[in-house]
Protein backbone atom coordinates (compact mmCIF):
# COMPACT_ATOMS: atom_id res chain seq x y z
CA UNK A 1 0.00 0.00 0.00
CA UNK A 2 3.03 2.39 0.71
CA UNK A 3 4.53 1.88 -2.52
CA UNK A 4 1.05 2.77 -4.09
CA UNK A 5 1.29 5.81 -2.43
CA UNK A 6 4.66 6.80 -2.90
CA UNK A 7 4.09 6.22 -6.33
CA UNK A 8 0.97 8.94 -7.03
CA UNK A 9 2.67 11.18 -4.54
CA UNK A 10 5.58 11.36 -7.07
CA UNK A 11 3.27 11.07 -10.34
CA UNK A 12 1.73 14.71 -8.84
CA UNK A 13 5.14 16.15 -8.00
CA UNK A 14 6.05 15.32 -11.73
CA UNK A 15 2.99 16.64 -12.95
CA UNK A 16 3.21 20.11 -11.68
CA UNK A 17 6.66 20.35 -12.20
CA UNK A 18 5.91 19.60 -16.05
CA UNK A 19 3.07 22.53 -15.40
CA UNK A 20 5.40 25.01 -13.84
CA UNK A 21 8.37 24.40 -15.93
CA UNK A 22 5.76 24.95 -19.54
CA UNK A 23 4.84 28.38 -18.54
CA UNK A 24 6.52 31.25 -20.06
CA UNK A 25 8.02 34.20 -18.10
CA UNK A 26 6.46 36.61 -20.34
CA UNK A 27 3.06 35.13 -19.44
CA UNK A 28 2.84 36.95 -16.54
CA UNK A 29 3.89 40.66 -17.43
CA UNK A 30 0.87 42.13 -18.78
CA UNK A 31 2.66 45.07 -19.25
CA UNK A 32 4.24 43.70 -22.54
CA UNK A 33 0.33 42.90 -24.00
CA UNK A 34 -0.43 46.68 -23.33
CA UNK A 35 2.06 47.63 -25.52
CA UNK A 36 2.08 44.69 -27.73
CA UNK A 37 -1.77 45.73 -28.59
CA UNK A 38 -1.01 49.58 -28.66
CA UNK A 39 1.82 48.67 -31.11
CA UNK A 40 -0.77 46.86 -33.33
CA UNK A 41 -3.38 49.06 -33.60
CA UNK A 42 -1.18 51.94 -33.91
CA UNK A 43 0.49 49.66 -37.42
CA UNK A 44 -2.98 48.24 -38.26
CA UNK A 45 -4.20 51.43 -41.17
CA UNK A 46 -3.24 55.18 -41.54
CA UNK A 47 -4.02 57.62 -38.65
CA UNK A 48 -4.80 61.74 -38.70
CA UNK A 49 -4.04 64.36 -35.80
CA UNK A 50 -7.02 65.57 -34.65
CA UNK A 51 -6.02 67.60 -32.04
CA UNK A 52 -2.63 69.43 -30.86
CA UNK A 53 -2.58 71.76 -28.05
CA UNK A 54 1.09 72.89 -28.04
CA UNK A 55 1.18 75.18 -24.36
CA UNK A 56 -2.15 75.86 -24.74
CA UNK A 57 -2.25 77.23 -28.58
CA UNK A 58 -4.42 74.97 -30.92
CA UNK A 59 -1.97 73.99 -33.90
CA UNK A 60 -4.14 71.32 -35.11
CA UNK A 61 -4.25 72.98 -38.33
CA UNK A 62 -0.67 72.74 -39.52
CA UNK A 63 -1.57 68.86 -40.01
CA UNK A 64 -4.56 68.86 -41.49
CA UNK A 65 -4.29 66.66 -44.77
CA UNK A 66 -1.67 64.45 -43.65
CA UNK A 67 -2.02 60.77 -43.01
CA UNK A 68 0.19 58.97 -40.59
CA UNK A 69 1.64 55.27 -41.06
CA UNK A 70 3.13 53.59 -37.85
CA UNK A 71 5.24 50.70 -39.66
CA UNK A 72 6.69 47.93 -37.88
CA UNK A 73 9.89 48.89 -38.37
CA UNK A 74 9.83 52.22 -36.04
CA UNK A 75 9.54 54.67 -39.15
CA UNK A 76 6.45 57.48 -38.98
CA UNK A 77 5.62 58.76 -42.29
CA UNK A 78 3.14 61.54 -42.75
CA UNK A 79 2.24 62.04 -46.14
CA UNK A 80 0.05 64.72 -47.51
CA UNK A 81 -0.34 64.65 -50.96
CA UNK A 82 3.53 64.84 -52.34
CA UNK A 83 4.30 66.01 -49.05
CA UNK A 84 6.17 63.00 -47.47
CA UNK A 85 7.85 63.53 -44.06
CA UNK A 86 9.73 60.56 -42.67
CA UNK A 87 10.45 60.00 -38.52
CA UNK A 88 10.39 57.32 -35.64
CA UNK A 89 8.40 56.02 -33.04
CA UNK A 90 8.77 53.49 -30.27
CA UNK A 91 6.78 53.14 -27.20
CA UNK A 92 9.17 51.74 -24.69
CA UNK A 93 8.20 51.06 -20.84
CA UNK A 94 9.50 52.37 -18.08
CA UNK A 95 8.36 49.65 -15.39
CA UNK A 96 7.63 46.34 -16.37
CA UNK A 97 6.51 44.96 -13.05
CA UNK A 98 2.67 46.36 -13.77
CA UNK A 99 -0.09 47.15 -16.63
CA UNK A 100 -0.28 50.77 -16.33
CA UNK A 101 -0.12 53.16 -19.44
CA UNK A 102 1.35 55.57 -17.02
CA UNK A 103 4.24 53.35 -17.52
CA UNK A 104 4.66 53.45 -21.43
CA UNK A 105 6.15 56.04 -23.12
CA UNK A 106 5.10 57.03 -26.53
CA UNK A 107 8.54 58.88 -28.56
CA UNK A 108 7.74 60.84 -31.34
CA UNK A 109 11.21 62.21 -33.53
CA UNK A 110 10.94 64.08 -36.76
CA UNK A 111 14.59 65.02 -37.66
CA UNK A 112 12.97 68.51 -39.13
CA UNK A 113 12.80 72.16 -38.39
CA UNK A 114 9.36 72.60 -39.25
CA UNK A 115 5.98 71.84 -37.30
CA UNK A 116 6.47 68.80 -37.72
CA UNK A 117 9.49 69.20 -34.66
CA UNK A 118 6.57 69.94 -32.46
CA UNK A 119 6.00 66.45 -32.03
CA UNK A 120 9.02 65.52 -30.98
CA UNK A 121 8.61 64.08 -27.39
CA UNK A 122 8.13 61.40 -25.25
CA UNK A 123 4.05 61.68 -24.51
CA UNK A 124 2.42 59.82 -21.70
CA UNK A 125 -0.78 58.29 -22.65
CA UNK A 126 -4.28 59.44 -21.81
CA UNK A 127 -6.48 56.84 -23.48
CA UNK A 128 -5.78 54.39 -25.92
CA UNK A 129 -8.61 52.58 -28.14
CA UNK A 130 -8.38 51.09 -31.52
CA UNK A 131 -9.44 53.99 -33.58
CA UNK A 132 -8.03 56.86 -31.20
CA UNK A 133 -5.07 57.61 -29.26
CA UNK A 134 -4.74 60.63 -26.68
CA UNK A 135 -1.54 61.65 -25.23
CA UNK A 136 -0.07 64.35 -23.08
CA UNK A 137 3.30 65.91 -22.49
CA UNK A 138 3.83 68.16 -19.20
CA UNK A 139 6.91 70.54 -20.97
CA UNK A 140 9.78 70.48 -17.90
CA UNK A 141 10.84 74.29 -19.37
CA UNK A 142 8.13 76.28 -19.11
CA UNK A 143 5.35 73.90 -17.20
CA UNK A 144 3.21 74.17 -20.72
CA UNK A 145 0.83 71.07 -21.13
CA UNK A 146 0.69 69.10 -24.62
CA UNK A 147 -1.99 67.31 -25.77
CA UNK A 148 -2.19 64.83 -29.22
CA UNK A 149 -4.77 62.90 -30.29
CA UNK A 150 -4.06 60.79 -33.35
CA UNK A 151 -7.63 58.80 -34.90
CA UNK A 152 -7.81 55.89 -37.22
CA UNK A 153 -9.11 57.21 -40.58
Amino acid sequence: MKMKHLNSTILVCLMGLFLFSSCNKNDNNPTNTTKDRIQNTLQNGTWKITKFIDSGTDETNHFTGYNFTFNSSGVLTAINGSINHNGTWSITDSNSNDDSQDDLDFNINFNLTNDFEDLNDDWDFVSESANKIELIDVSGGNGGTDYLTFEKN
